[in-house]
């Protein structure tokens, strides 16, 4: 695992360390079930301090991307996994709130492709 800290650059450390070990584990780089350093060996490779670590492992993990094993340390999680985790809990409050507006399935799906089409647009 190669992480490049940029202090000159506008965004904080931690988001530096989360960014890139969300990329890596995105695209591969970092396997499935890949061991990461514990908090402090990155802060000290990285010339960081520890609580800065710490506070990107926190989000990674609540992102899905990395989970912790307690004492047998922190590993990279099956991103794919978490992302439809949270895409099917993101659909199914969807759902529930268009029942509680009273719209139909036909008016909801309507509301989803249109979004979905403006957002997959912006992206490309």
């Amino acid at each position: 695992m190669t992480l490049k800290i940029r202090i000159a650059e506008g965004a904080a450390p931690y988001e530096q360390v989360r960014a890139q070990i969300s990329e890596q584990a995105r695209s591969g780089v970092l396997p499935v079930g890949y061991k990461l350093p514990t908090v402090r060996g990155l802060a000290e490779s990285l010339g960081l301090a520890a609580n800065t670590v710490a506070k990107a492992y926190r989000a990674l993990e609540s992102d899905g991307v990395i989970e912790t094993r307690g004492r047998n340390g922190t590993f990279v999680a099956a991103a794919e996994d978490a992302a439809s985790r949270e895409a099917a809990s993101a659909a199914q409050a969807y759902a529930e709130r268009a029942r509680r507006l009273g719209l139909t399935e036909d008016t909801a799906l309507a509301a989803v492709r249109d979004a979905l089409r403006a957002a997959f647009e912006d992206a490309g």
